[in-house]
């Protein structure tokens, strides 16, 4: 990305009517564009922050042997009426349409029912499980408030799996993989050590769920957990009852929030046995097939970790999820002369500020945009055959031999 060919520019100022601290510092980096409440545009640096938390997703889920799909957001009302879902009085975030030839549509808030539905076709016998499948998808809900930025969106990026099993021992058994599969997503986006799976509650088809909370000051769920969170649970279910079932003291608890970047559940028959999903097993008889479903909120992981990283000078990406690594920079004529050679041969990995601007703006701008390092060559620094090398994180400033520069942007 050359950055004098791309429409982005930087906000010395967020939108006055941006107050999460996330989608302001977002929109000012030109990651995305606000439409109004709960609804953004994702920018070509955005999009590539997206797609590389969609990537190690995409890997870890792949992993274990699950397969992408991706499906319709319109919804057919028949099989949400089946499970009680489709009426506003049971489900009060629905986007409903209506068709010029008549009925209504939904924009799916999640993909339970039509998966159900739609595997109908394809699960008949104990021979086509387990099986388990998952989507990239834009979800919509009607959320009464919308505030926090990309944190909660009325419109969103979300990524659905959907597990079927021909018994609840292999329900456990995958759900047990996808816990650790969560694990190493969490670590490989730079929040693994901030992120906790949590207790809440499993609704009406089990005891607990599990979320996985990220703890930063402005999740909007209250958690408690003990000293080395080994227990962390969401308040919904921190009452006397679990604390004796866990055999832990209320006092050796704290509380703090937490956002909320995934959750698993345990389906069992909740959405099989109203539609129908049913198999023949190995004696001929007709079972009705366990599900498990399991979500990630990508892009408010998106949100979660501006909010976790970013300082009074902007944005701070991870390497794993930076829509570049390098930020480069050309001062004098020779030195712009090798900035241009460096990023004809490395475009994929840097942003070159190659606009007439100052050099205090271009810097102003890495740090806000907050790409991971910034390298500046300069005719001082090529006297020295070397760049400099500014990290993002720490502050840290080291020279670095232009051979040495090359080895790195080759990956060696």
């Amino acid at each position: 990305m050359r950055l004098s060919k791309s429409f982005i520019k930087t906000l010395r100022e967020a939108p006055k009517d941006e107050t999460a601290k996330n989608g302001a510092l977002l929109v000012r980096a030109g990651f995305i564009h606000k439409e109004m409440a709960g609804v953004y545009d994702y920018l070509p640096l955005g999009l590539r922050v997206i797609e590389n938390i969609k990537s190690i997703i995409r890997e870890e889920l792949n992993k274990l042997g699950c397969e992408e799909i991706s499906m319709t957001a319109l919804q057919n009302p028949e099989p949400w009426e089946k499970t009680g879902r489709f009426a506003d009085s049971e489900v009060d975030i629905w986007f409903k349409t209506e068709l010029n030839s008549g009925g209504v549509l939904g924009l799916a808030p999640t993909h339970e029912e039509p998966i159900t539905n739609m595997l109908r076709t394809y699960i008949s016998s104990y021979k086509d499980l387990p099986l388990s499948v998952y989507q990239f998808q834009t979800k919509f809900r009607n959320e009464l408030r919308a505030k926090s930025g990309i944190l909660r969106g009325r419109e969103f990026l979300m990524k659905d799996l959907y597990s079927f099993h021909d018994s609840e021992e292999d329900l456990d058994k995958f759900y047990a993989e996808v816990e650790k599969a969560y694990n190493r997503i969490f670590d490989r986006l730079g929040i693994g050590d901030c992120t906790y799976e949590t207790f809440a509650s499993g609704g009406i088809f089990s005891k607990y769920s599990h979320e996985f909370q990220t703890l930063i000051p402005v999740g909007e769920d209250t958690i408690y957990h003990n000293n080395d969170k080994s227990l962390v649970f969401n308040k919904e279910v921190f009452n006397d009852e679990v604390l004796a079932e866990f055999n832990v003291d209320k006092a050796d608890f704290a509380e703090t929030t937490g956002a909320e970047v995934g959750n698993i559940f345990k389906l069992k028959f909740k959405y099989s046995e109203p539609l129908g999903l049913k198999f023949i097993d190995e004696d001929n008889n007709a079972k009705t097939v366990y599900m498990g479903c399991y979500g990630i909120g990508v892009s408010r992981l998106m949100g979660v970790i501006t909010e976790k990283f970013a300082d009074e000078k902007g944005l701070i990406w991870p390497e794993s999820v930076a829509p570049f690594k390098y930020y480069l920079v050309g001062i004098g004529d020779e030195g712009t002369k090798k900035a241009d050679e460096i990023y004809s041969q490395h475009q994929d990995q840097i942003i070159y500020d190659d606009r007439d601007s100052r050099i205090g703006e271009k810097f102003a701008d890495a740090e806000l945009m907050g790409i991971p390092y910034r390298i500046v060559i300069s005719d001082k620094t090529l006297s020295e055959d070397s760049a400099e090398l500014v990290s993002r994180a720490t502050g840290e400033t080291a020279m670095i031999t232009l051979e040495n520069l090359a080895q790195t942007l080759a990956g060696k």
